[in-house]
């Protein structure tokens, strides 16, 4: 799985094409972004409902990866169309087999710069 390790890369596809800055429009700094929560933020029962998980699926329809979620859009709860997301995102990235298998593993969550939640996407002031 997916580091867990992604050591498993394709040469070819839409992660060949791209160079490092070509991600689009300016993305946060580092203080700004979500550090990897781990694998069992999203494998764990019941499923993760978090502005993490919303962040992360916006993220996702921004790198051009979001036909999963249709025509509703991610929302903050985990669930197959985010895993189907992201494992698009993964293969994207050139990882084939068990390393795209749709759970976010720490490198391919740290070269998706998933934005911080504001203090009101988590219901505070």
């Amino acid at each position: 799985m997916e580091q867990h390790s992604e050591p498993q890369h394709n040469q070819g596809g839409a992660a060949a094409h791209r160079r490092q800055g070509d991600w689009g429009a300016p993305t946060p700094t580092a203080p700004d972004l979500v550090p990897f929560p781990g694998k069992d933020f999203f494998t764990g029962l019941p499923p993760t409902e978090s502005p993490i998980i919303l962040n992360m699926g916006l993220r996702l329809v921004d790198e051009d990866c979001g036909a999963p979620y249709g025509f509703s859009g991610p929302g903050p709860r985990w669930n197959e169309k985010h895993r189907k997301a992201y494992s698009l995102w993964q293969q994207a990235l050139g990882f084939i087999g068990a390393d795209a298998d749709g759970i976010p593993g720490r490198t391919s969550w740290d070269r998706l710069r998933v934005p911080s939640p504001s203090p009101e996407e988590w219901g505070s002031d």
